[in-house]
């Protein structure tokens, strides 16, 4: 069987650092907001260039923690893309704000700049640009835009941790940042956890509120806040991740590479190039218009693929009430019913790879 994804090889490959993580976090006593928070914060805010980090519970409370450090709620209005996951809309309608979706660029996945601008009223406060798949969205052309008209560009980074943009990490690029570290994540935790990254000392400094209680010292309760902590285990695991993210990614971008040279382009099509540090391949995505056929020829033969996303977020019954109709987001529902995901993770050997090659091109 070749797994669509496997944790065992860099847990294996650092085991012996986590156990000794976890005995360190059980004889200290302390498992809630304590040295191993704050250490993760610190060496987390330094790899993403960034002056500020905020441990939460999840990727959707870092989003919705920066909306609502940003004071962003009812009448509100927050654009993002039509082809995400649907954490980063639930993040705004957590608020009480109201999402406006657009549709995507047909060769990145990422948001349309192109199309942002029209989408913008009196009552847009922010943007939510989103590095889909581990690629980074084009910042500088929605900074521009968000500069323009005076709204936030906030940047949901769950699945391109070490992504950058020139010099630059993603994290560092908008306003804000949320980040998850769901353990299938490239920097994944062994339960579910999340950050804030910021370089704005007021918006952080309410987010260290809004995550505990909305207080700022024991049982003074400044904002209306939640429970969203990371606990002490997680962060501790995530430390001793951090130390291989980059030679992991860089793994991960010899198996994507690899993929990109041998797989029959004129069957499929390929996730388009990029400047290899912009994308660092948390999901490889193949379109086909004989994706069920493939799926089942390749489950057939022990390989196992995913989909990212069948159902459009516009056109979940979730969403509903807000009127979006079939045909809204032509590019983004074309996602929807074309994308496969291919195997791809770190450990994964080279014979396994060219099998999931030699079945791709075989298939098609």
């Amino acid at each position: 069987m070749i797994a669509y994804s496997d944790f065992l090889p860099i847990h294996n490959q650092i085991r012996e650092e986590l156990d000794d993580a976890y005995t360190r976090v059980v004889d200290s006593g302390w498992f809630i907001i304590g040295n191993e928070l704050e250490q993760f914060e610190r060496e987390f805010a330094l790899y993403c260039g960034t002056k500020y980090c905020i441990g939460v519970g999840s990727g959707l409370d870092a989003l919705h923690l920066i909306l609502r450090g940003m004071d962003i709620g009812e009448r509100d209005e927050v654009i993002l893309p039509a082809n995400t996951f649907i954490a980063t809309a639930l993040a705004v309608s957590y608020t009480g704000a109201m999402p406006v979706f657009v549709d995507c660029d047909r060769e990145t996945y990422n948001i349309d700049p192109s199309l942002v601008e029209e989408k913008i009223t009196a009552r847009t406060k922010a943007i939510i640009a989103v590095h889909l798949y581990g690629r980074a969205a084009d910042m500088l052309k929605l900074q521009m835009i968000a500069d323009k008209h005076g709204v936030k560009l906030i940047e949901d980074a769950a699945q391109a941790h070490g992504a950058k943009i020139g010099e630059r990490r993603v994290g560092s690029l908008g306003d804000a940042a949320g980040f998850s570290f769901y353990p299938g994540k490239n920097l994944g935790a062994l339960g579910d956890a999340g950050a804030v990254t910021t370089n704005d000392k007021e918006l952080a400094e309410r987010i260290y509120m809004l995550r505990n209680y909305g207080c700022s010292k024991k049982y003074s309760h400044e904002l209306l806040g939640v429970n969203s902590r990371m606990d002490e285990l997680q962060a501790a695991f995530l430390r001793v991740k951090l130390k291989y993210l980059d030679e992991w990614t860089g793994e991960r971008r010899k198996i994507a590479s690899r993929y990109l040279d041998k797989l029959d382009a004129k069957n499929v099509k390929l996730p388009s190039r990029c400047p290899e540090e912009s994308n660092v391949w948390h999901i490889f995505p193949l379109m086909t218009d004989n994706r069920q056929a493939l799926q089942e020829y390749l489950k057939q033969r022990n390989v196992q693929t995913s989909i990212h996303y069948p159902i459009p977020i516009h056109l979940q019954k979730a969403y509903e009430s807000l009127g979006y109709q079939k045909g809204d987001f032509p590019v983004a529902e074309g996602y929807a019913e074309r994308e496969v995901s291919l195997p791809l993770w770190v450990g994964m050997s080279q014979e396994k790879e060219d099998k999931v090659i030699k079945y791709v091109n075989s298939a098609i």
